[in-house]
C-alpha cells in the first residue's frame, strides 16, 4: 500500500471517528466490579467539577466482560475505558489489535486486597493458602494419590480451623478477582500441599498441569458468584458458616456484618497491602482507547482528574473508600506515562 493510500485511509478513519464524537458526547466505561465504586466516585465528582462535560457513564460486569467490550473496535459503538482488577492479558491485547484498537494506554490506580470473610458471629480464623486449596480444589492428594476432594469440614483439613461444613462463595470466572484467587491461593496451595508434584508426575503438558492445580470442586461446596459482592454477602447472610471472597474495600464497608480471616498470619488492611506483607493483594487498573482521546469530549480531562492526587492520593476520597494508594513516585510515573502518550 503506497503512502497516498495510507494517508487517504487515515483521513477517512479520522473523519469517521470525528463523526461519532458528535453522536456521543459522554464517556462510556465498563468492567471490574472492584474498580466500579472508585470509578463511580470519580465520574460523579468529575461531573460536578467539570460542568462543561457530561458525567461519564460507568457500568460494572467484571474485568473480562469490560475488556471484551473495550476490544470490539474504535468508534461510537464501543466503550472508551475498561476498568480491570488484573492486568490486561496478551490475548486480549491481540484481540483489541485485530479489531482495530491498536493503541492502548494502561493506568494503575492503586492496590486492593482479596479477603476471606465469614459472618460476624464466627470465631477468629487463620488460613494458609494450603488450607483453602484443600477445601476448594477439585482434586487433592491423599496417601500420595490425587483423588476427588473428600473434605466436608474445615476441621478435617486443619484441626485448628472451625468444626463446621465447608461452604464457599467465590468470584465467577468472568471476574478479575477469580484469577488472583486462582494464582495467589489455589496455585500456591497446590504447590505447598505437594499436589503440584503429583500432578506433574501424572500429566506431561505444563498448561494442563497448571489448569489441574487451580480447578475448583464442582460438588456444590464451592459456588461461583457471577454477580457483584452484594450477592456474595447475601449468600453469607443465608448461611452463617459460609465464607465469601471480597475486595478489601467491600469488607471494610461491611465490617459490621463480616469477620475477615488472616492469611499466612497477616490480617488484611490498607497498611499490610501497601507494604506487601499481606499475600493476596493486587493492583487495579483502567485501560484507555487512545484513538478516542481528543475525540470523545472530556476523556483526557477525566483521566487527568482520576490520576490526580485529589482522587488517588492518600487523602483522596478513593483512599477513604478503601483503595490503597500507590507510593508517591509510582503515582508521579503514572501521570507522566499518560501525559507522554505511553502505549502498551
Amino acid at each position: 500500500m503506497n503512502a497516498l493510500k495510507i494517508s487517504v485511509l487515515a483521513l477517512v478513519a479520522s473523519v469517521a471517528l470525528a463523526g461519532t464524537a458528535t453522536a456521543r458526547d459522554q464517556i462510556q466505561i465498563a468492567g471490574s466490579s472492584t474498580v466500579f465504586p472508585y470509578a463511580k466516585i470519580v465520574a460523579e465528582t468529575f461531573g460536578e467539577t467539570f460542568t462543561n462535560f457530561k458525567t461519564p457513564v460507568v457500568e460494572s460486569g467484571g474485568s473480562g466482560a469490560g475488556l471484551k467490550e473495550f476490544c470490539k473496535g474504535v468508534g461510537t459503538d464501543s466503550i472508551d475505558i475498561a476498568n480491570s482488577s488484573r492486568p490486561i492479558k496478551d490475548s486480549e491485547v491481540e484481540a483489541c489489535k485485530a479489531a482495530g484498537v491498536a493503541d492502548i494506554q494502561q493506568v494503575k490506580i492503586g492496590y486492593d486486597g482479596i479477603v476471606f470473610a465469614f459472618d460476624k458471629s464466627n470465631p477468629d480464623t487463620k488460613f494458609e493458602p494450603v488450607d483453602l486449596y484443600k477445601a476448594l480444589a477439585a482434586e487433592v492428594v491423599v496417601d500420595g494419590k490425587l483423588v476427588a476432594n473428600p473434605y466436608k469440614k474445615w476441621s478435617e483439613i486443619n484441626p485448628s480451623l472451625p468444626d463446621f461444613e465447608i461452604a464457599a462463595y467465590i468470584p465467577g470466572e468472568k471476574h478479575g478477582t477469580r484469577e488472583v484467587f486462582e494464582e495467589k491461593v489455589l496455585a500456591a496451595g497446590c504447590k505447598a500441599s505437594g499436589a503440584a508434584d503429583v500432578i506433574k508426575a501424572a500429566v506431561s503438558d505444563a498448561a494442563q498441569q497448571a489448569k489441574k492445580c487451580i480447578a475448583v470442586r464442582k460438588d456444590g461446596v464451592a459456588v461461583d458468584i457471577d454477580g457483584d459482592y452484594p450477592e456474595t454477602l447475601a449468600r453469607i447472610n443465608a448461611n452463617k458458616h459460609g465464607i465469601g471472597v471480597f475486595g478489601l474495600y467491600f469488607f471494610q464497608n461491611n465490617a459490621d456484618k463480616l469477620k475477615v480471616a488472616a492469611v499466612s498470619g497477616i490480617v488484611p488492611s490498607g497498611q499490610t497491602i501497601a507494604d506487601g506483607t499481606y499475600p493476596v493483594s493486587r493492583p487495579l487498573f483502567f485501560y484507555i482507547k487512545k484513538a478516542h482521546l481528543g475525540v470523545i469530549p472530556g476523556l483526557k480531562e477525566y483521566v487527568d482528574f482520576f490520576t490526580s492526587d485529589q482522587m488517588i492520593g492518600p487523602d483522596g476520597p478513593l483512599a477513604e473508600y478503601g483503595l490503597v494508594p500507590a507510593p508517591d513516585a509510582e503515582r508521579d510515573q503514572i501521570r507522566k506515562d499518560f501525559a507522554g502518550g505511553k502505549i502498551m
